[in-house]
């Protein structure tokens, strides 16, 4: 006899303090990220913290696991640029709900199996393609207003905020476990 799983069923065992820590921690990654991905897809800052908004809500109430993290892609942005460009940005909101309906069709015939027959080098290879991607659509950051590249203090200070954020990172975990490191970092730098 099979066993049907309840999507409501909320009998699970809740750590409160791990999830609104957590819940922060991504909160505040989501935002600067949402805004990121939106000028990368050649989309307003607004539009890009409404769907980060309306993301986070959708994975709340239909979300399958504990700690389940969803937002903005650098994949789904870098479609969403040429969508942009070539139909129109009122093209983007039925793309994105088609996407939905496309990956609810996939879960529910429970394809996620066949994830396993993609190469470790190929999986590889997609992330650092896109962790290029996002690293080339950061570089306007290291330029001034008048579009020349930071030197100087300005420079100087953006690197340091950077080795801090790093530091913060990989070092606290090592002295205490009790508050993540990443929303420290946030917090820190903010």
């Amino acid at each position: 006899m099979k066993k049907y799983i309840n999507l409501f069923d909320f009998r699970q065992k809740v750590d409160y303090k791990t999830e609104i820590l957590s819940g922060m921690a991504v909160a505040l990654a989501l935002v600067p990220e949402a805004i990121a991905f939106a000028f990368i897809a050649g989309l307003s800052p607004l539009t890009g913290l409404y769907a980060a908004f309306v993301m986070g809500l959708v994975t709340a109430i239909f979300g399958g696991r504990p700690g389940m993290i969803s937002g903005a892609t650098g994949a789904v942005a870098v479609v969403i640029v040429a969508l942009a460009k070539t139909h129109g940005v009122e093209y983007i909101f039925a793309t994105v709900v088609l996407a939905g309906v496309i990956q609810l069709a996939a879960g529910f015939l429970r394809l996620g199996k066949f994830m396993r027959l993609v190469p470790t080098p190929v999986i590889l290879g997609f992330v650092n393609g896109l962790a290029i991607i996002i690293f080339m659509s950061q570089l306007d950051q290291f330029k001034g207003a008048d579009g020349t590249w930071l030197s100087g203090t300005p420079l100087l200070i953006l690197f340091a905020l950077v080795l801090t954020t790093m530091i913060i990172i990989w070092g606290l975990p090592k002295i205490t476990k009790a508050v993540p490191a990443s929303l420290t970092a946030i917090l820190a730098i903010f």
